[in-house]
């Protein structure tokens, strides 16, 4: 027999979650054609595994890199994807993504982008429809296999700008004329950003009647969830499995975590007992079951799954999230253009009012009106819960890692005009951090633990690669983080468990055929690596550090990463379309 390549003597965890065995793995093209020994057969080129751990490629099913893998240069700014072990990805999550555009709608979209990319998107962008966005990036090449879903956030704009009301029947008929499209044109499914503007403007109604659609072509509907505050949670998740149920699809819940919320002035008195828990962890660390508040809401999805209903989840192995900075203010703040907005900001008396919704706003279910909505993180976590990711000017960059007290504090000012000014100095380009202590704290990250070994959640990293400020260090280690951190420490779950959930799980969930796991005519999409020395390097101050311990990967039958380095001058990665 004749192969492309053969893997020799590796300990195989195939991504199903069974027991690892020891076996050659021949790969012809980009499909694995062989399990077995293979000490006779002939190949192009041969891999000892002696002492490696051989599995399928991690799937990232809950990311940004589809604003970076539509530039010609991608390649580089995507090298810590494949650096710890990433294959594919899926874009369009939250609700936002490059296509389709709208011309009604297209200053409104471009302005949304560019506060987003912190760049002007038109040089980007040579598109309107979705499939012309695939085509694109199949012309130049693809490092990383990837899909999109087709963003919810993007078809409301399209068809109703920056509306606040209720959508209209012909208002639903717009959205699912541009939702079929993408379908057809290779979506491989819908995405919302139910937290972020325009998407909390939608009620339950909408996303049942565009759920029908998905049915439709088989796709499956993810969802940012409309609360992960504790005391709207559970109506959140609910709303989803609403959708499941009723439009019978596939959901999966994004990025879950949860953010404790009590009446004031208990959230202010438990910010103080959570700064006090975290600096007594930190000095001595034991294993504190922080991580209930999630509980009820795993073995709820568990006992449904269990049931028969086709829900997924995913998490990130960190201790903060990040966002866009405006995306904190009352949803009627971003009614307009951006003059309008920027203007808003300016007004020294619409300051004031904003003040007052951020500080007496009281998050009730279902989050649409007033000063209900649920991402009031100024209000929840408080002024110092924020920090700055990134900025565009150079003259701000000294402000990255700083959160809004201690800049208010430096600048004199109270930390809303601290936020308010920033954003008028950047343009609207600034990205931040959200925690309840300081990005990379440890103690905070327990309260994820369950839900990160949870056997239903699948891990993430919600990449969004710009390419300047500070990013999070899981764009560089999440999956060799959370390997070790999660499992070869023995403080987790099984290795073979674990990298079920970083491959054949997130494939499962979201519908990607033939990838996933080690197996005959399946894509050899491989990791090798050393169960040994794998672990991450990065940290909150310094994340751009790649991780020890992934040896190789092979992205459809072709090494782009061995120990001579990271190979890029051609690009194997395919698109995943429905």
């Amino acid at each position: 027999m004749q192969f492309d390549l053969i893997v020799e003597q590796a300990k195989i965890y195939d991504g199903t979650g069974r027991r690892a065995y020891r076996a050659d793995v021949g790969v012809q093209g980009d499909k694995i054609t062989e399990i077995g020994r293979l000490t006779d057969a002939e190949a192009n080129r041969r891999i000892d595994a002696s002492g490696l751990a051989l599995c399928p490629g991690f799937i990232d099913v809950h990311s940004h890199a589809d604003f970076t893998i539509v530039r010609e240069d991608h390649s580089k700014r995507m090298e810590p994807l494949v650096r710890q072990g990433i294959t594919t990805f899926v874009g369009g999550n939250c609700g936002v993504s490059f296509a389709p555009i709208g011309e009604e709608n297209r200053d409104f979209a471009m302005a949304f982008y560019d506060m987003f990319i912190g760049e002007d998107p038109e040089p980007i962008i040579h598109w309107s429809g979705f499939g012309e966005m695939l085509d694109t990036v199949e012309k130049q090449g693809s490092l990383l296999n990837f899909a999109v879903l087709a963003p919810h956030g993007i078809l409301r704009m399209n068809a109703m700008g920056s509306s606040r009301e209720l959508a209209s029947w012909r208002d639903l008929k717009h959205m699912k004329t541009q939702l079929e499209r993408c379908f057809e044109e290779g979506a491989i499914g819908m995405s919302t950003g139910l937290q972020y503007f325009p998407g909390s403007q939608s009620d339950t109604r909408e996303l049942i009647e565009l759920g029908h659609t998905i049915h439709q072509y088989g796709g499956v509907f993810t969802s940012h969830l409309r609360s992960y505050n504790s005391d709207t949670l559970g109506k959140a998740v609910d709303e989803v499995f609403a959708v499941c149920r009723e439009a019978e699809i596939p959901v999966q819940m994004s990025h879950m975590f949860w953010v404790p919320n009590f009446p004031w002035p208990i959230n202010r008195v438990m910010d103080g007992i959570v700064a006090l828990g975290s600096d007594f962890f930190n000095r001595m660390p034991i294993d504190l079951p922080l991580d209930t508040g999630l509980r009820p809401i795993l073995d709820l999805t568990g006992k449904r799954i269990e049931d028969g209903y086709p829900i997924g989840m995913d998490a990130m192995p960190t201790s903060a999230g990040f966002t866009h900075l405006i995306a904190f203010f009352p949803p009627w703040v971003l009614d307009g253009t951006r003059e309008e907005i920027t203007e808003r900001l300016r007004d020294p008396q619409t300051r004031k009012k904003i003040l007052h919704d951020i500080e007496t706003g009281n998050s009730k279910w279902p989050h649409r009106e007033g000063n209900s909505w649920s991402m009031n993180f100024f209000k929840v976590m408080g002024w110092s819960s924020v920090f700055v990711m990134s900025v565009v000017s150079e003259k701000n960059q000294h402000l990255i890692g700083k959160n809004f007290v201690e800049i208010g504090k430096e600048q004199g000012k109270h930390p809303f005009d601290a936020v308010c000014d920033l954003l008028l100095d950047e343009d609207g380009r600034v990205l931040i951090f959200e925690t309840a202590t300081y990005p990379g704290d440890a103690f905070i990250e327990l309260s994820l633990k369950g839900t990160l070994v949870d056997p239903n959640v699948s891990i993430v990293t919600d990449t969004i690669l710009i390419g300047y400020g500070r990013p999070s260090h899981i764009y560089y280690d999440c999956f060799p983080k959370f390997l070790r951190n999660y499992s070869l420490d023995g403080k987790g779950i099984p290795l073979r468990e674990a990298i079920r959930k970083c491959t054949s799980l997130p494939a499962k969930q979201l519908q990607i055929k033939n990838r996933g796991k080690v197996e005959k005519g399946y894509h050899a999409d491989l990791v090798l690596f050393d169960p040994k020395t794998i672990r991450s390097n990065s940290t909150t101050e310094a994340p751009d550090q790649y991780p020890d311990g992934i040896e190789y990967v092979a992205i459809n039958g072709q090494v782009v990463l061995d120990p001579n380095g990271f190979h890029d001058e051609k690009l194997h990665g395919q698109v995943i379309r429905r």
